[in-house]
């Protein structure tokens, strides 16, 4: 194996002399919180929050997808992500599996420059890590994304379908939206501000949602009516990850330990704070009961509304977002979905239409007015750029920037998504079958979350096992 000329000379091959060992020890780090919020976090919120009966398939849905993506991001996606431009808003296929790419030094593009003949010329960021390190991080808030989607599915779509769906939708359209935004594409050209994945991530996931559920169809009508968590603390320590883990989302945004990174995890935190605060307060006024489901919304709206703007916000303006993030998404959530014709046909089972696509939106939309010029100074995808708050031309045409940007998104992924959904409905249902709705965990896999059995159950050897008839059968006797 030939040695990289960086590398030749050193006793150690994992010493470089470009290479930061602090920045690329955060970076590590922050993806490695991303990743926890996808493994465990949103595998063990999923299955708490729904039906006992659904626990099982809700977290291996989650599982199944962190696995799928990883194989599809190293093969083609990331290349289609951040790799050579196919088009204005798609990147070329190719694998991320070379020795010599990973561990050389990682280059993205940072900045929108023109040359002297007005041709646009697009400079590039060499963080102080290696590439492999860039595929890792970015490779965790891909899979994120698409578990988020599936949370708009659970309790009713095919496994079988899910399976085709995760690589289909990595492939034609997170990768679409991450290119344009992210890897060199035409908003990135054009100035859209999306600090960590307000329109990667939330948008996407949230509209996609919304239309795969259109498309596989309600919940049986058992399940719609009632559908209780079958397990709050397992609820709230997946929102606990969430919470936490987005010091890595939005902290790793910058690609360095610097003060970029200090100012979005703290604006992550206050933001994702008065969020809570204020929609448990609503939840008091108006329902006269504060709800622990409704807090763990107001969480994940807070963390999604910041996520556009964090390290461009200041302390003062990351408090407004939070307030309207856990009022405005609270308000289309518990008032406006009773009222809509529209919303109330989609079975969209945990509501990330109002928790993702809403909060995203709107975290969007406030960063285009609250972006402050010398944040975004720091941040270098927006060098030059400020928010309409701050007056100019300059201000008034970055909101319609951020407008504009989540106009293409939401379009794109509704059209895409439907595609794929009526695709993969030649192939296999995309709904289970009604037998299966009935029953559950136990018909889709042969497995229940709470293998218990001696309440007031008739033994049954074909699910407890002989072992357990053995040490005490006796309890399990239901009376007569």
């Amino acid at each position: 194996m030939s040695v990289p000329v960086a590398y030749q000379g050193n006793t150690s091959a994992a010493i470089a002399d470009w290479l930061n060992k602090g920045d690329n020890a955060w970076q590590l780090t922050a993806s490695t919180l991303v990743g926890l919020m996808s493994i465990p976090g949103l595998v063990v919120l999923y299955g708490g929050v729904v039906k006992k009966k659904w626990a099982v398939n809700s977290a291996f849905m989650a599982l199944y997808a962190f696995a799928a993506v990883w194989i599809c991001w190293v093969v083609w996606a990331y290349k289609m992500s951040f790799g050579e431009k196919l088009l204005p808003f798609w990147g070329r296929a190719g694998p991320a599996l070379n020795q010599a790419y990973l561990i050389g030094r990682a280059a993205l593009p940072a900045t929108a420059h023109y040359r002297a003949d007005g041709t646009l010329e697009t400079a590039m960021i060499e963080p102080f890590f290696p590439m492999a390190t860039v595929v890792y991080f970015q490779c965790v808030f891909a899979a994120i994304t698409v578990i988020l989607v599936a949370g708009s599915l659970l309790g009713r779509m095919s496994f079988m379908a899910w399976m085709l769906f995760v690589p289909l939708w990595l492939t034609f359209s997170y990768t679409v939206g991450a290119f344009s935004v992210w890897g060199g594409g035409f908003l990135f050209q054009w100035g859209v501000i999306d600090y960590c994945g307000g329109y990667v991530i939330h948008i996407p996931a949230g509209v996609a949602g919304f239309t795969a559920a259109y498309w596989v169809g309600p919940r049986n009508r058992k399940d719609r009516e009632r559908f209780p968590p079958n397990n709050i603390l397992f609820t709230l320590t997946g929102a606990g990850l969430l919470w936490m883990g987005w010091a890595g989302f939005n902290g790793g945004g910058p690609y360095a330990a610097n003060v970029d990174a200090s100012m979005a995890v703290l604006n992550t935190n206050i933001c994702t704070a008065a969020s809570l605060i204020v929609w448990t307060c609503l939840d008091v006024v108006f329902f006269k009961k504060p709800s622990v489901v409704g807090a763990v919304q107001a969480v994940i709206t807070g963390l999604v509304c910041i996520t556009p703007g964090a390290g461009v916000v200041q302390g003062w303006a990351a408090l407004v977002m939070g307030v309207l993030a856990g009022s405005v998404p609270w308000y289309t959530m518990m008032i406006l979905h009773k009222r809509s014709k529209l919303l109330q046909q989609v079975d969209d089972t945990l509501g990330v239409i109002h928790t993702h696509a809403v909060a995203g939106l709107l975290g969007g939309v406030l960063t285009g007015l609250f972006a402050e010029p010398t944040l975004c100074n720091l941040f270098l995808p927006v060098t030059n750029s400020q928010g309409a708050f701050y007056g100019g031309t300059a201000g008034g045409a970055q909101l319609g920037k951020q407008i504009a940007g989540a106009l293409f998104v939401i379009g794109w992924n509704v059209v895409v998504t439907s595609i794929i959904c009526v695709a993969i409905r030649f192939v296999v249902p995309l709904r289970m079958s009604e037998e299966k709705l009935a029953v559950g965990d136990d018909a889709v896999h042969g497995e229940e979350a709470y293998a218990l059995w001696g309440d007031g159950e008739l033994y049954d050897v074909t699910k407890h096992g002989e072992d357990d008839a053995e040490h005490g059968a006796s309890a399990a006797v239901a009376p007569v």
